[in-house]
């Protein structure tokens, strides 16, 4: 159970399962790179059983964003110099995409380059051996907006 507390709110209460696991040669937070688009690998993401029908009609070459628990992330960090270099200023996190942030969700475009029953071969991906999925939704096509919309 993930609970939340705020000053002008009464306590809520929320669960997150994760839906699978990212299987990657990346082992250890300091291999991997900022972003998956700064050469990250492709990666197994293993679906788990009871939610594997959830892959109905996904396909090989679909863009998805893969949403992602950062396992070994600091959550008390509010702030972090960008891209981990302290000749930039400090900046809240809201404001950047370091890992480290009070709930370490990551949100990760891919594409699936292979599906191998619950498993989908998805890259490039920044995210360790390990880390928790725990949604993956489908990239959308933009659509013009109404004129006066």
């Amino acid at each position: 159970m993930v609970t939340g507390d705020t000053e002008d709110q009464a306590s809520i209460g929320f669960e997150l399962r994760p839906v699978g696991v990212i299987r990657s040669d990346i082992k250890q937070r300091a291999d991997a790179p900022k972003q998956g688009s700064e050469g990250a690998p492709d990666v197994w993401l293993e679906v788990y059983p009871w939610a594997s029908q959830a892959l109905h009609l996904i396909a090989t070459g679909d863009e998805l964003i893969v949403i992602t628990w950062f396992h070994r992330a600091h959550r008390e960090v509010l702030q972090v110099h960008p891209r981990s270099d302290t000749r930039n200023p400090l900046a809240g996190v809201f404001a950047t995409r370091s890992p480290d942030r009070p709930n370490p969700l990551g949100l990760h475009p891919v594409v699936v380059r292979a599906i191998d029953g619950n498993r989908l071969r998805v890259g490039p991906i920044e995210a360790i051996d390990g880390t928790p999925v725990v949604d993956i939704k489908p990239v959308l096509p933009c659509t013009p907006r109404a004129v006066g919309a």
